[in-house]
C-alpha cells in the first residue's frame, strides 16, 4: 500500500523503527549545542513579521536551489518584497524533490504551523497568510518557537570580541532555556590580511580595554575574553577551517610574525601557517583547563565565486566540499596536545564524504578511556546533513567505532525554523535500528536499544557538555 508523504510514520519503515521513534525518541528535549542563530532576537524576543523573514532571510540553502532553478537574485537578496521572495520560492519548491530542503520544508510547515498542504506556487499565497498571521502574534515570538520545539539548551557561534551584552540579557530574564555563548575565534587567527589583522587587534584592545603592542600581550587579550565567555556559561569552542594547522613553530618565529602583521606587512604562506598553528595549540589548551569541549569544522571551499562574493559578501550560498589533505596534519595536532596531556574533549566534523572512514578511525587513535567518546565524529555537517550524508557518518562511527557514545544532532543553522532537523535525524536514527533488528541483525531488545537510541538523541550530549 503506498504511504502519505509525510505522515506520522514518515522515514519509518517498519513497526520496531515506528515503537523506536514514538515511544523513545520522539518526546525527548533538544540539546542544540552549535547553531547561528542571533542572541539578540532571543534577547529582544522578538516576533518575525511573515513568513519570508523567519525562512529565507539568510538561508543560503535556499538561495542557492533558487539560483539553480533561475530565480533573478532580484528575488533572492535584492529589493523584491517580502511577498515577491516567498512566492518565487514557493515556485521552487517543486523541483527541491529528493533535496532535503523538500523534506525540511514541509515538516517546518507542519510542525510550527500545523500546515499540512503542499508548498508550490498555487499555494504559495495562502500558507504565506495563515503562517504570517501566526507569526505575528505572542504565541510565535522566538522564545515561543524554541519552546514549542522542546529546546531544552542551544548554544550560539560567537568572536571573542562580541560583548555579550544579549546573552547577559538572557541571563538576566531568568529564561528556562539555557541559552550559551561559544567561542569562535578564526577571525583572532586569520592572518591573510594585515589590515583587517591590525583592526580586529583594534576591536579586542576595545572590547578588554588592554594595549596589545605584543604577541604576549594579543594572547592575554584573547585570553581575557576566553575567561569572560566562561563567567556567562560557555563550555564550548569552535573553529571553522578548511583544514588543521599542525605546522612546527617556535616561539620566536611567532613573535616575530605577529610584529611583522602588526606593522602593516604581510606574512608570507609559510609564516600564516605557523602563527595559525601556534594560535590553534593556545586555544586548546585553554579549552583543556577549562573542560570544555572543542569543535573543528574542516572541509569546506568557501567564496568560489568572487563576482559573488564582492557583491553579496560571505556566507551567502557560494561555497563547495572541498578535496582537502586531513589526516596528517590532524594527527599532528591532536598528538601535540595529547603528548602534554592538554587534549580536550573535541568534536570533528567532516564536509567530505570520501573522509568519512578517515575520520571515524581519526577519533579512535585518541580516546583514553578518561571520558566516554571523548573525541567524537561530529552529525554529518552542511552539505551532508540530509538522509544519505547522515546514514553514511553513522555507519562509518558504528563499523570503525562506538555509534552509542555518539552526541547526535546539532542545527548548524541561523534559522528559528530549522529544529524539525533534530526529528528528521532522530526518525533516521531509529529507522537504521529498526530495520536491523527486524532483519536479526540485531536482538529484539527494545529496552537496551531504546536506551542506545535514548543517549544518541540526548543523553550523551547532556553528560558530554555539562548541560
Amino acid at each position: 500500500m503506498m504511504k502519505k508523504f509525510l505522515d506520522e510514520n514518515f522515514l519509518l519503515q517498519n513497526k520496531t523503527s515506528q515503537q523506536l521513534y514514538h515511544d523513545i525518541a520522539k518526546q525527548l528535549p533538544i540539546i542544540d549545542y552549535h547553531n547561528h542563530l542571533p542572541p539578540v532576537q532571543i534577547a529582544n524576543d522578538i516576533n518575525f513579521q511573515n513568513l519570508t523573514q523567519v525562512w529565507l532571510y539568510g538561508d543560503h540553502y535556499k538561495w542557492r536551489a533558487m539560483r539553480t532553478n533561475g530565480v533573478n537574485e532580484k528575488y533572492i537578496t535584492g529589493n523584491a518584497t517580502d511577498l515577491e521572495k516567498f512566492q518565487q520560492w514557493a515556485a521552487t519548491v517543486p523541483y527541491t524533490m529528493r533535496n532535503p530542503l523538500y523534506h525540511w520544508t514541509h515538516l517546518e510547515l507542519q510542525r510550527y504551523f500545523n500546515i499540512s498542504k503542499i508548498l508550490n506556487a498555487g499555494t504559495a499565497k495562502e500558507i504565506y497568510d495563515e503562517a504570517s498571521e501566526k507569526l505575528q502574534t505572542a504565541a510565535y515570538s522566538v522564545r515561543n518557537l524554541l519552546r514549542k520545539m522542546n529546546v531544552q539548551v542551544l548554544c550560539t557561534t560567537d568572536d571573542p570580541t562580541d560583548t555579550l551584552e544579549h546573552h547577559q540579557k538572557i541571563k538576566n530574564d531568568h529564561f528556562e532555556i539555557k541559552i550559551l555563548p561559544a567561542f569562535r575565534p578564526d577571525k583572532a587567527m586569520n592572518a591573510d590580511d594585515a589590515a583587517a589583522f591590525n583592526a580586529y587587534v583594534s576591536k579586542l584592545e576595545e572590547v578588554t580595554g588592554d594595549s596589545v603592542s605584543s604577541y604576549n600581550d594579543y594572547l592575554k587579550a584573547l585570553k581575557k575574553r576566553h575567561d569572560f565567555f566562561a563567567t556567562l556559561g560557555c563550555t564550548v569552542s569552535d573553529h571553522g577551517l578548511e583544514q588543521i594547522y599542525a605546522e612546527d613553530y617556535t616561539e620566536e618565529e611567532i613573535k616575530n610574525a605577529f610584529n611583522k602583521i602588526r606593522s602593516g606587512k604581510d606574512l608570507d604562506y609559510q609564516a600564516k601557517l605557523k602563527f595559525q598553528s601556534a594560535m590553534l595549540v593556545e586555544f586548546a589548551k585553554w579549552d583543556c583547563e577549562k573542560g570544555w569541549v572543542q569543535q573543528y569544522h574542516l572541509g569546506a571551499l568557501r567564496n568560489n565565486n568572487s563576482r559573488m562574493l564582492k557583491q553579496l559578501g560571505a556566507d551567502t550560498g557560494w561555497d563547495s566540499i572541498g578535496d582537502f589533505s586531513q589526516g596528517r596534519a590532524l594527527s599532528k595536532f591532536l598528538n601535540r596536545l595529547d603528548e602534554t596531556n592538554q587534549l580536550a574533549k573535541t568534536i570533528l566534523y567532516n564536509l567530505n564524504p570520501a573522509d568519512n572512514e578517515l575520520m571515524a578511525t581519526m577519533i579512535g587513535n585518541f580516546n583514553d578511556g578518561s571520558v566516554a567518546g571523548k573525541i567524537q565524529f561530529g552529525s554529518a555537517w552542511w552539505f551532508l546533513d540530509q538522509k544519505d550524508g547522515m546514514i553514511k557518518q553513522m555507519n562509518a562511527v558504528s563499523n570503525m567505532g562506538l555509534l552509542s557514545r555518539f552526541v547526535g544532532m546539532l542545527t548548524d543553522s541561523r534559522s528559528f525554523m530549522s529544529y524539525p532537523r533534530h526529528e528528521y535525524f532522530r526518525r533516521i536514527l531509529c529507522n537504521l535500528f529498526g530495520g536491523e533488528i527486524e532483519n536479526g541483525e540485531l536482538p529484539d531488545d527494545i529496552p537496551l536499544i531504546g536506551k542506545i537510541i535514548e543517549d544518541i538523541c540526548y543523553n550523551n550530549a547532556k553528560n558530554y557538555f555539562n548541560f
